[in-house]
């Protein structure tokens, strides 16, 4: 027998020595459309007018990969809301509804887990769509049940990056307390961003791949009894590179959150991504090559290519991301956070490496490595 089939054979598993995830459930708003419904709706904004907008519309509508996708409110409905460009209001409706679908994916986590609400030690809760203080985990702790004392760490600004940064932290929290149990709470709503009069290329592009969701992670401590099958998070990784604040993230003023999208982002993954990929994974004597399962925030079509070509790998390694993104679009942090829930529905062979990888504003790379 080989090396790797001692490693991958479920007959010899090995013992975890850090923390694994117990559930994820995610949950999405009733209003869902097909790509062409919410491409037409767009085409008869002001932004579209023109002729190169409507250009740039077919274009991504070809290319995309998006095939359906899950918006906060009925579809005219956002159109007339992005028009009156009301922060207040659309602040106001993001938090209603990020308030819905997070205990909605934090119950069904926490019920999938075999957990209690009150055993919750501590939760991590990660958005980039809206803006509530108190942070939406407060707001949520005495409505499903969590204890007074629940330790609290709210992360905002990570973007896309946020469901991978928050399953690090997950890892960090639960290495420090074995014994403990924590969750990731992750809520985007994209499509209540979406600016109709911002007639930029960038925006375009973001008004048709985005989509609205939440995912919720239940993970154990290594030494917390009964946590069913899951992954275990063996390790993490960050980088940020300098000089790249303006390329990816949010300009945020009285007209609510402006996407800021640069066509430099897959040059910075086909650049970037191979640095931190062989950083996390030298530590632990990998190649990409021996990663049997990759949970990959692909961002868009142009994403995938780069991810592709700096990684090495096939287009099968993608399937599970291009199938998140054909049926919800990107979902920003919660992405990840779909993409590995399907991973667990049908698992890789024991003991065998995934790797957890996202881009988000910064311009930053979180990386989570697993073990199955």
């Amino acid at each position: 027998m080989s090396m790797a089939q001692a490693t991958h054979d479920r007959s010899r598993p090995s013992a975890a020595t850090g923390p694994r995830v117990a559930a994820i459930r995610t949950a999405f708003p009733p209003y869902q459309y097909r790509q062409e419904e919410i491409l037409a709706a767009l085409a008869r904004t002001t932004l579209l007018e023109s002729e190169v907008g409507a250009l740039v519309l077919r274009k991504i509508h070809a290319s995309s990969g998006v095939e359906t996708r899950s918006l906060s409110l009925p579809l005219e409905k956002l159109v007339d809301l992005a028009r009156r460009e009301d922060f207040t209001e659309q602040n106001r409706i993001w938090l209603d509804t990020a308030m819905d679908l997070g205990e909605q994916a934090l119950i069904g986590a926490l019920r999938t887990a075999g957990v209690q609400p009150e055993e919750v030690d501590a939760v991590i809760s990660t958005t980039v769509t809206g803006l509530a203080v108190p942070s939406l985990e407060a707001r949520l702790a005495h409505r499903v049940g969590l204890r007074p004392d629940v330790k609290r760490i709210p992360l905002f600004g990570s973007g896309c990056a946020g469901g991978a940064a928050g399953l690090a932290r997950l890892h960090d929290y639960l290495r420090a307390h074995p014994g403990q149990v924590a969750v990731l709470l992750a809520v985007e709503l994209c499509t209540l961003a979406h600016q109709v009069k911002d007639g930029s290329v960038a925006n375009i592009v973001a008004g048709s791949l985005f989509g609205d969701g939440a995912a919720a992670v239940v993970a154990f401590g290594a030494q917390r009894d009964g946590c069913p099958a899951g992954p275990e998070l063996v390790d993490t990784h960050s980088l940020l590179v300098p000089g790249t604040e303006d390329v990816l993230g949010w300009d945020i003023g009285s007209h609510g959150f402006r996407i800021l999208l640069s066509p430099e982002v897959p040059a910075l993954t086909e650049k970037h991504l191979p640095t931190a990929v062989q950083g996390l994974l030298s530590r632990h004597a990998l190649s990409p090559h021996e990663i049997a399962s990759w949970i990959i925030h692909g961002g868009g079509p142009k994403v995938f290519t780069a991810v592709q070509q700096a990684l090495d790998v096939p287009p099968a390694a993608l399937r599970l991301t291009r199938r998140s993104v054909a049926e919800r679009g990107n979902l920003s942090s919660v992405s990840v956070l779909d993409v590995l829930h399907a991973a667990m529905e049908s698992p890789p062979p024991a003991n065998a490496p995934g790797l957890v990888a996202a881009m988000g504003p910064g311009f930053a790379i979180e990386l989570v490595l697993l073990r199955w």
